[in-house]
């Protein structure tokens, strides 16, 4: 059997481990920071496990300053890019001379789709069968803030959007779209207002034919990679065969195809895929992303981070959850009680300033941590050194990728019972999409210290402000959700 080729793991003690990496990318974040912490990664035994504390570590070590944030996000990056390497024609190589000696690929040709649907000039959101615009917009998102689903600097980003229509019009940027297909992404939105996407996925026609589609019914324009030779002039269906790119094995094309566009770059990162392939194709954007800034300097970032992860909340949700835990009944007490306190434990210390959400799921594993922290480690960076950043927390939502594990379809299913909402793919990315543009169009937040600026406008699904440590909750959650889960 042949082994993997483009950007893949190291190998450690004679094979590619995903453990070791983990391992040792965590350590070397943590080592000038928090050394107790990064001794303590390298001699964890039970990585799969365990690496649930040491990824909180690594958000608690940053709330030290913002050069301790900035210096963990740093090393964390270095580690991923001096480890990670890269195979091409059977020689393995550094991830970082991917660009250099890979070979004279051809070039990625071009196809343009332009869409002879109506503009959309007014912000609207699909919520539970309406489409909410106005004043009914704003009176949903009143209501989410009030209900602890999302922060109140949401809302306000969001009602900003509502009062300037004209920032719609995005056909001054290049949306680009890593992982067109997702269904978390903004691009059905941008087309809707006109703007102008390009697009980059795997080669597969199924995920091609639904995007032109999509191009058609709406505004805007599409921009997608054809085959090396391909013809820019076919039908959809022509078109949707010859598209895609590989960012795993095909990162100079893509480098390549994408320097040479006209127009500022917004390079959305919402690439997703299963397993240990998460974090070789979350290194290989990263490679791609730090290539372009070095080329184009003024290209513009855009990540959408998982609420279940560890984050620094303000005080004002900790005092929300903290009212909540206050009123609890007699049974959320009786359950704490006779599970000897695993079950409900409250979310924050009293009055911690800022508090720590820990809503990081065992069962999405090590491998997905590390990608999504590898994205949060660059929006960090990226900012500091100065580019507009769009990084947003997303709510829970019911994501094909979500449902296809039994265990978290049905957590999802009976989080309402706890307070979480969660979000239909449609709300969620539209709702994305519109902060994307608040960013994009005021230049993103600029907070003292990164934690601050990781918390601003998170549309959580109430995560942050529910009475109870997240996890502390799951198991419950899931026994509740079971029967809402079967199909």
């Amino acid at each position: 059997m042949e082994g993997p080729t483009g950007v893949v793991f190291p190998v450690t003690g004679g094979k590619r481990s995903t453990t070791a990496l983990g391992r040792a990318v965590v350590a070397d974040a943590l080592r000038v920071v928090d050394p107790v912490g990064a001794r303590s990664a390298e001699h964890e035994t039970d990585w799969r496990h365990g690496y649930l504390g040491h990824f909180r570590r690594l958000v608690e070590a940053g709330l030290l300053s913002a050069d301790a944030a900035l210096t963990i996000a740093r090393a964390g990056l270095a580690s991923l890019h001096s480890r990670m390497t890269v195979i091409d024609d059977g020689r393995e190589a550094e991830l970082g001379e991917v660009f250099s000696t890979s070979g004279d690929q051809p070039a990625l040709g071009t196809a343009t789709v332009t869409g002879a649907g109506p503009l959309e000039r007014e912000l609207s959101l699909p919520y539970r069968g309406q489409r909410l615009r106005g004043d009914d917009l704003r009176r949903r998102l009143d209501a989410w803030v009030t209900a602890g689903v999302v922060e109140p600097s949401c809302a306000e980003a969001v009602g900003t959007v509502i009062e300037n229509p004209d920032w719609l019009d995005l056909r001054d940027q290049r949306i680009v779209v890593l992982g067109a297909g997702a269904e978390m992404g903004p691009l059905t939105s941008v087309l809707r207002w006109g703007g102008e996407v390009v697009a980059v996925d795997l080669p597969r026609p199924e995920i091609w034919r639904r995007l032109v589609q999509t191009a058609r019914r709406h505004g805007g324009r599409l921009h997608l990679p054809l085959h090396p030779g391909s013809a820019a002039d076919g039908d959809d269906r022509t078109l949707a065969a010859q598209a895609g790119a590989d960012l795993l094995h095909r990162l100079p094309q893509v480098a390549q195809w994408l320097r040479q566009l006209d127009g500022r770059l917004v390079l959305g990162n919402y690439v997703y895929a299963d397993g240990a392939t998460n974090v070789r194709v979350a290194v290989a954007v990263d490679a791609l992303t730090r290539h372009l800034q070095e080329h184009r300097p003024d290209t513009a970032l855009a990540f959408l981070a998982t609420p279940t992860d560890v984050f620094a909340v303000p005080a004002d949700a900790v005092a929300h959850a903290d009212q909540g835990y206050a009123k609890r009944g007699t049974t959320h007490r009786a359950l704490r009680m006779l599970s000897a306190g695993r079950l409900l434990r409250r979310s924050y210390p009293p009055g911690a300033d800022p508090g720590v959400n820990d809503s990081l799921v065992a069962q999405q594993g090590p491998n997905y941590a590390l990608a999504k922290r590898l994205q949060r480690w660059r929006a960090t960076v990226a900012r500091e050194a100065g580019a507009t950043v769009s990084f947003t927390v997303a709510p829970p939502t019911r994501t094909r990728s979500v449902l296809r594990n039994r265990a978290l379809a049905a957590a999802y299913a009976g989080a309402h019972r706890f307070g979480i909402e969660v979000f239909d793919p449609a709300t969620s990315n539209t709702l994305m999409a519109a902060l994307l543009v608040h960013n994009l169009r005021t230049g993103g937040p600029a907070f003292a210290q990164p934690w601050q600026d990781e918390a601003y406008a998170a549309a959580h699904g109430g995560l942050w402000r529910v009475p109870y440590a997240p996890r502390s909750a799951l198991g419950l959650a899931v026994l509740l959700g079971l029967g809402g889960a079967r199909t």
